[in-house]
């Protein structure tokens, strides 16, 4: 039966209603998927992964991944972005280009186009993630309730809190921008380094991938070694499949350096309620990470060791988690207003 115009219009709204375009762009991947928003949580339905560099903006790429789908039209959209979100534009000192709601609400077509810090959305999609989903990777006997902290080291490194509740209150950090802390007699002579270039030295010029192309650098000079400039995987390569000892000796800086951090970040906003570490390089180092101090660190804290102890930190595996996050942060957004 042929469809009037009006009929037609109807169809592709009842069709559109319970589809949701959703992308996690962080600096150098941007993550897209369709996810189903019908009744319960949300689901991806397809999802497909991108290098920021290679194209021109990221309405090149919302257009690129809408065209690989079957025809049902999409109107609605949420991006979980790295960086701050003021008025129409993203702040972020990472991403390769300009983003612009406006721009590219119109380059799509859509009608309702919302953005939420990456982090944020990561932090919602917490709740969605089961315990097949995740590594422990520091168990705890007794847990407690309260908030829960998503920190995680990718391009830079970006933190979030999730607040219980219904819906759970999001609140956004820039920790990667705070001032970076040591706590070993390494760690101040590679701090005392790095600010011989700048009088502040942020936290993820250490912790991030490229803090880690960064350690390897210093921590070279310092044992008067030259080491060529490496990538963050053809360091985590040369630790842990060819044991080259500068690049063993920087990964395991790496891993106990964020356990202090993230054990700081547990303390200054009273995520009791457990860490889910995420970020691009952490799952590339999984078995390394187990090994390593991170849980001697992150618990090393005086006193209130007893209370750190009570804290699990899990790593999560879910590569679709900001798509998911993005998509049930728009429902909430939609239900709230």
């Amino acid at each position: 039966m042929t469809r009037s115009a009006g009929q037609q219009v109807a169809h592709a709204a009842r069709s559109a209603d319970g589809l949701l375009l959703a992308a996690d762009v962080g600096g150098t991947y941007a993550r897209v998927g369709l996810v189903q928003t019908g009744t319960g949580a949300p689901v991806v339905s397809s999802y497909r992964k991108y290098r920021c560099a290679d194209h021109p903006n990221l309405a090149a790429i919302l257009k690129d991944f809408l065209a690989s789908e079957p025809s049902t039209p999409v109107v609605r959209g949420a991006i979980a972005c790295a960086g701050y979100a003021l008025d129409d534009a993203i702040i972020n000192n990472n991403l390769p280009w300009r983003v612009s709601l406006t721009e590219i609400r119109r380059a799509l077509g859509l009608d309702d186009l919302l953005l939420v810090n990456d982090f944020t959305a990561i932090a919602y999609a917490a709740g969605y993630v089961g315990a097949q989903e995740v590594t422990s990777v520091a168990a705890a006997s007794r847990p407690l309730d309260g908030p829960v902290l998503v920190v995680g080291p990718g391009t830079g490194l970006g933190a979030a809190v999730r607040i219980p509740g219904t819906p759970p209150t999001i609140l956004s950090t820039e920790a990667g921008q705070a001032a970076l802390t040591p706590s070993t007699e390494m760690e101040i002579e590679i701090l005392r380094r790095l600010l011989r270039n700048a009088s502040h030295v942020p936290v993820e010029q250490v912790l991030s991938g490229p803090g880690l192309a960064n350690l390897h650098a210093v921590i070279g000079a310092l044992r008067g070694a030259a080491p060529a400039a490496l990538s963050p995987s053809q360091i985590t390569q040369a630790a842990i499949v060819d044991k080259e000892p500068i690049a063993l000796e920087s990964l395991r800086v790496f891993c106990g350096w964020l356990g202090s951090v993230v054990g700081n970040l547990v303390l200054l906003y009273g995520a009791q309620g457990g860490v889910y570490l995420a970020g691009g390089i952490l799952p590339q180092i999984r078995e390394f990470l187990l090994q390593s101090d991170f849980v001697a660190r992150f618990r090393d804290k005086g006193p209130m060791r007893a209370l750190l102890e009570r804290v699990p930190v899990n790593l999560i595996e879910h590569g679709q988690l900001g798509v998911l996050g993005a998509a049930g942060w728009y429902l909430d957004q939609q239900r709230v207003t």
